[in-house]
């Protein structure tokens, strides 16, 4: 829990358009009617500043933050240097040369940012209408001239975000178990959601831990991402490459599992809450250590995981500690060697780091963690990450260089395909053909485990530009269009009492991807059987019923039964399960319960007349009190009439 917060009423100072560093003066020591609301363009947004108004933080009411029309070209990542430092594999325990990123800081442009305590709010807004007023009433009213002080009245400006958490995730935890009511008040969730799974066969999902005679291959992408911002995260490379990816890939091998079924199950898995200290995989491995999942560490062959990419030059990454086993290193070679073949007549390239070079930050390390399993990490880096705005508002669908041009309909848009949809569609092909390979299919079906272009961008566009579009409607039920947003997704996972954007809509496209079709009625569908004496179906599959199109001249949709084998499991940390607050071993991340946001801009007067009309205001009060006390004792004089007499004549 890192607390960014306001009072309860909310934080209130003046104006101050920051122009550049050096005018930091004016906020920190010069100005004369502190505290002050600093406004300033996403270029001072740095680490240098933000620290400045920190150390000064007496003086400083807020921050606002006008988020740019386009990337800054420097870079900018608000994570840490070695994310998830202490929650990896890479440990004093595992390998003290490899801890802490000592061989290789991955993320090389990362500030550290978002992990930094402030005593002031930190707002985002867009640079729209509203922005310009605000601007406009600094300028009208703030503004020096001529190197004098302005005036009163002088413009100001109100934050409200109050966050009813404190301290740590301990102590808010404690203080949710506090019950003096019927209705307790909470004051920290943890965050978490849903992890996404599907198998290439049917399994059942009612029998816990071990199967006999299965064995499956592993195939990982994360759901999450983040920024500094908790409403901006689009994640765009960090994130969204490598569901599109992975998502492609299985749409791509799902005849040729049918056709000609591998010797093991594939299971896409895609985990949510894995920017904070890998929630989803280390809750799914806790399951499997625990018979809580229908499969254990023991069914697990082999782990591929999808993590960032965007071109078509790509890096292979394996654990040296585990290498050292000769059945774990024999694996992973023959992995490896399968995507090397796997990338004969693509237009993507492979490779291998230094042998000697530790993961990079990915949800496999977790299982590492609980036993030497072989795996690889495919990305798009070899000793540092590419991405210039890893976990920033800035990995978006710019960076990925997915534009259209401006007078195309949306639904012309989904059918434009960007350079970057055609590499993500020749990277699922190379995952695809790979999995199957993996999985003891025959290498001559590769020919036929093809991604198909139309998907990628389908994909593609309903995460990084808009969800609400014609292609998405038709794989959702009806009473979720309305959560079908005019935006790009938001991939920040969330606390588990919520709605998650990108666990649903991850979860709708897998069944589609990998699905079928079944002819039953909307009610079988919907209670999970496909026909009323069927009570097995529910064991081994998953039925959702999706509005589909319309027809050709008809607005009527004509809804449909997909039957598939994806399921969610829950991926908040075990931490929570265990009661162990404080542990090293798991995530332990909450988000504060908070008040609604708002913010206000209005003219405020000097302190001096503000005392005056104070002081007036006593004394009219005081005044008033005196007289009302005089005439009320005085009443009966004051008031009374006399009676005139009955012979009085005019």
């Amino acid at each position: 829990d890192t607390p960014i917060t306001t009072s309860l009423s909310g934080n209130v100072g003046v104006l101050h358009e920051l122009e550049s560093e050096e005018n930091l003066d004016w906020v920190l020591t010069s100005g004369p009617n502190p505290p002050y609301m600093v406004i300033l363009e996403s270029r001072l947004f740095t680490r240098s500043i933000m620290m400045k108004l920190k150390e000064g933080s007496g003086r400083v009411a807020g921050v606002v933050v006008v988020a740019p029309n386009t990337n800054p070209p420097e870079g900018f990542s608000p994570h840490t240097a070695c994310p998830n430092d202490n929650s990896g594999v890479y440990t004093e325990n595992y390998d003290p040369t490899l801890a802490h990123c000592n061989a290789t800081v991955w993320n090389p442009l990362g500030n550290g940012l978002a992990y930094e305590e402030f005593d002031f709010p930190i707002f985002s807004v867009k640079d729209d209408n509203d922005t310009r007023v605000i601007r406009q009433c600094y300028q009208d009213h703030n503004r020096r001239v001529n190197g004098s002080n302005p005036q009163f009245p002088l413009c100001a400006m109100q934050l409200r975000s109050s966050m009813s958490a404190v301290t740590n995730t301990a102590t808010c935890k404690r203080r949710n178990d506090i019950n003096f009511s019927l209705t307790p008040d909470r004051v920290c969730d943890e965050l978490g959601d849903f992890n996404i799974w599907a198998s290439s066969r049917p399994m059942n999902t009612t029998t816990k831990g071990h199967k006999e005679f299965e064995s499956v291959v592993i195939a990982a992408a994360r759901m999450d991402s983040r920024s500094f911002f908790f409403d901006i995260a689009p994640g765009a490379e960090s994130t969204a490459s490598g569901i599109v990816t992975l998502l492609a890939a299985a749409h791509a091998l799902r005849r040729a599992t049918q056709e000609a079924p591998p010797n093991r199950t594939i299971l896409y898995t895609f985990f949510q809450g894995e920017t904070f200290d890998y929630i989803g995989s280390s809750r799914m491995v806790y399951d499997m250590e625990n018979n809580q999942f229908p499969l254990d560490l023991d069914n697990i062959h082999s782990v591929l995981e999808v993590g960032l990419h965007s071109d078509s030059k790509l890096w292979l990454h394996s654990d040296p500690v585990s290498r050292k086993n000769s059945s774990v290193k024999e694996e992973v070679e023959k992995l490896v060697n399968g995507l090397k073949s796997a990338s004969a007549g693509l237009n993507v390239s492979v490779d291998e780091p230094d042998v000697s070079q530790p993961l990079p930050p990915s949800s496999f390390q977790r299982f590492l963690l609980a036993r030497p399993i072989p795996g690889v990490v495919i990305g798009n880096y070899r000793s540092s990450f590419t991405n210039r705005y890893y976990e920033s508002m800035y990995d978006n669908a710019e960076y990925l260089n997915v534009s259209y041009p401006e007078n195309m309909t949306s639904e012309e848009q989904l059918e434009h395909f960007p350079e970057t949809v055609k590499t993500l569609t020749e990277v699922a092909t190379l995952v695809a053909r790979a999995l199957y390979v993996q999985a003891g299919g025959n290498e001559t079906q590769l020919a036929n485990i093809t991604a198909d272009p139309q998907i990628v961008n389908q994909m593609l566009y309903s995460f990084l530009v808009r969800a609400n579009n014609s292609w998405l409607q038709q794989l959702v039920p009806t009473d979720f269009t309305n959560h079908l947003a005019d935006r790009p997704t938001n991939f920040y996972v969330g606390v588990i009492q919520y709605f998650s954007e990108p666990t649903t809509l991850v979860q709708y496209m897998l069944a589609n991807m990998t699905g079928s079709v079944v002819n039953v009625t909307q009610e079988d569908c919907q209670k999970q059987r496909e026909d009323k004496d069927d009570d097995q179906s529910k064991h081994l599959y998953t039925y959702m019923w999706v509005q589909g199109a319309a027809p050709p001249n008809s607005t009527e949709r004509e809804g449909f039964c997909v039957r598939s084998t994806v399921h969610r499991s829950i991926a908040v940390s075990p931490a929570f399960e265990l009661h162990e607050y404080t542990t090293s071993n798991y995530s332990t991340w909450t988000e504060s319960v908070w008040k609604p946001i708002t913010g206000r801009i209005f003219l405020v007067a000097s302190h001096d007349l503000e005392m005056l009309t104070l002081g007036v205001g006593i004394t009219v009060l005081l005044t008033s009190l005196v007289l009302t006390y005089v005439i009320s004792s005085k009443a009966d004089i004051l008031f009374s009439s006399g009676r005139e007499p009955t012979s009085a004549t005019y």
